[in-house]
């Protein structure tokens, strides 16, 4: 799709928006309706699109992507009408006599880009909001996952006409061309050099931009954890999608002293959860393309390999792999791994780690794994993460009754739920002043006897 092209789509979406068309909550509820529908009747070729993709299993793609997006249109079908609502506050006796009041409002017409690795939920969970709030939105799925872009295409077209939600397709010059365009808001998630990038031409229109990033997660594992269950859930977060998860566990910050026995743990659960050849598994799917294989096929020193470590470049596949004896120096502690590769480091004390974590970028998650209230209260109080777990993983976010979001080197602002509603919305401050009444003492020529009256009603 040319500039040309893309410049009409913004511009009848703008135009469609102005109608008004989408401001009544039947008119979003009837949207979403349809796109519930349309994703149900198009699950199997859903999933064999992320399949073609990533190799994900059908049950990994119902759990981890369709099913949630299906979750959040239930939710919002729940919700929207209460939500969108006008909520009277509290007027202040200098202002009587009126009514004060918070008006939800759509921004109107949002770009939304998403990225390969859950390439549907990360494309239509933040489009669900936008309906919801009352938006036109742009689409725009990465080129690194054809095929569920093509599916989106399809699903989206069955739905709604162009002038209310579209998808653009292609890649680096699809995406300049359309951040060149002036939005009324940005949805972006995918890595933070791109962020940058996305946040640099929103700049130019200032318009308000949500930005889910990623980082590198650490998952805390202390001396009073219960290892077994902690190696289940970790290997279960940290090798999911094949790692390709923006809150994945990135590495393990053990205890110095448990550190033996829960690298033993990991590999017991990465046997049973994968079996003994995870390389021809048709539930373990496969790294996204060729470079990001090569990428992370070089972060791992075989000197420092424990477990796993053989590859596949004919079908993009890694095992699931542990490192040990790792430090913050190595090559694979220098950048978000990515990839189903899990470093272990180690740390003395509690006060160390948590000194080292927040001497580092923000992350996305961070996971402790404890039975020390304590050390619960200390890590979730002094660490600066966007969210995360006490005794698992991932399942943070999934659930529309928390936000789910980043701050920092990970991101800006949350979605889900009542938080993506809001962050698709404009919240108007209102006062509809009454017309019988109208004190005199806000108007010049200032007297003294309204002195005494500021101050009374001002204190």
């Amino acid at each position: 799709m040319n500039e040309s092209e893309i410049r009409q789509i913004v511009s009848r979406q703008r135009s469609f928006f102005y109608t008004g068309t989408t401001l009544p909550v039947s008119y979003r509820l009837a949207a979403l309706k349809r796109l519930q529908a349309s994703i149900r009747k198009h699950q199997d070729e859903i999933s064999q699109a992320i399949r073609e993709d990533l190799g994900k299993s059908a049950f990994e793609s119902y759990m981890c992507e369709t099913g949630i997006v299906l979750s959040e249109i239930t939710y919002m079908l729940r919700h929207t009408r209460s939500f969108s609502r006008e909520k009277t506050v509290y007027t202040p006796l200098a202002q009587f006599h009126s009514r004060s009041y918070k008006k939800p409002s759509p921004y109107g017409t949002v770009l939304i880009m998403s990225p390969w690795n859950y390439p549907f939920l990360l494309t239509i969970e933040p489009l669900v909001d936008a309906i919801a709030a009352g938006n036109t939105a742009v689409l725009k799925p990465s080129a690194y996952s054809p095929h569920t872009s093509e599916m989106i295409r399809c699903i989206i077209s069955e739905c709604f006409s162009e002038e209310y939600i579209a998808v653009v397709t292609g890649g680096r010059a699809e995406n300049t061309c359309l951040l060149n365009e002036h939005f009324d808001y940005i949805f972006f998630t995918g890595s933070q050099a791109v962020g940058r990038e996305v946040m640099r031409h929103a700049s130019e229109y200032l318009t308000p931009v949500t930005l889910e990033l990623g980082g590198k997660s650490p998952c805390i594992v202390d001396k009073t954890a219960n290892l077994k269950l902690a190696a289940k859930r970790i290997v279960f977060g940290k090798y999911l999608n094949c790692g390709q998860t923006c809150v994945a566990p990135d590495y393990i910050y053990c205890d110095a002293s448990i550190k033996e026995q829960l690298i033993e743990e990991i590999k017991i659960q990465i046997a049973k959860q994968f079996g003994p050849s995870p390389l021809t598994s048709d539930d373990y799917g496969k790294i996204i393309n060729q470079k990001h294989f090569e990428r992370l096929t070089g972060l791992m020193d075989p000197q420092k390999i424990v477990y796993g470590g053989k590859s596949s470049l004919d079908s993009l596949k890694i095992e699931p792999t542990v490192m040990d004896a790792v430090t913050f120096e190595d090559a694979v502690m220098q950048q978000e791994i990515f990839g189903p590769v899990l470093p272990v480091l180690t740390y003395g004390n509690l006060d160390e780690a948590i000194e080292k974590i927040n001497s580092m970028p923000h992350p996305l998650a961070l996971y402790l794994f404890t039975k020390d209230q304590a050390n619960i209260q200390k890590v979730t109080s002094r660490c600066g993460y966007g969210g995360g777990c006490i005794n698992d993983t991932i399942i943070h976010l999934a659930t529309s009754e928390m936000g789910f979001g980043g701050f920092g080197e990970s991101g800006m602002g949350s979605y889900h739920g009542r938080d993506g509603f809001c962050t698709f919305s404009h919240e108007k401050s209102m006062v509809d002043k009454k017309t019988w009444l109208d004190l005199p003492m806000r108007y010049q020529p200032y007297k003294k006897f309204n002195d005494k009256l500021i101050h009374f009603f001002l204190k």
